[in-house]
């Protein structure tokens, strides 16, 4: 029993893969997409500040304190009501 660390795998059929067929497998692919790779990269990248953009816009929202409702006003064309305090007259205190 081998207690140390393997960077294989094992697939069906093919049997196990192991660490020089998985670089193989690499520089083919980076031969055959490498033309391409740079702009999958700066898309991805693009994608990623977006969605952390996102996500912040969100967190700020979510945090940003609810802005209490603007008071109500009359219509123009209305006057304020008249309690009955207010539609006495003053007493003039320096009358006697």
């Amino acid at each position: 029993m081998s207690l140390g660390l393997t960077l294989g795998w094992t697939l069906g059929l093919i049997g196990s893969l192991g660490t020089t067929e998985l670089v193989v497998i690499l520089v083919i692919a980076l031969i055959m997409f490498g033309g391409r790779l740079p702009d999958v990269a700066r898309s991805i990248g693009k994608s990623v500040n977006q969605f952390k953009r996102g996500l912040k816009e969100v967190d700020d929202e979510v945090s940003r304190p609810e802005p209490p409702p603007p008071p109500k006003s009359l219509p123009r064309d209305a006057e304020p009501t008249r309690t009955p305090d207010s539609a006495k007259e003053p007493q003039d205190s320096l009358k006697h």
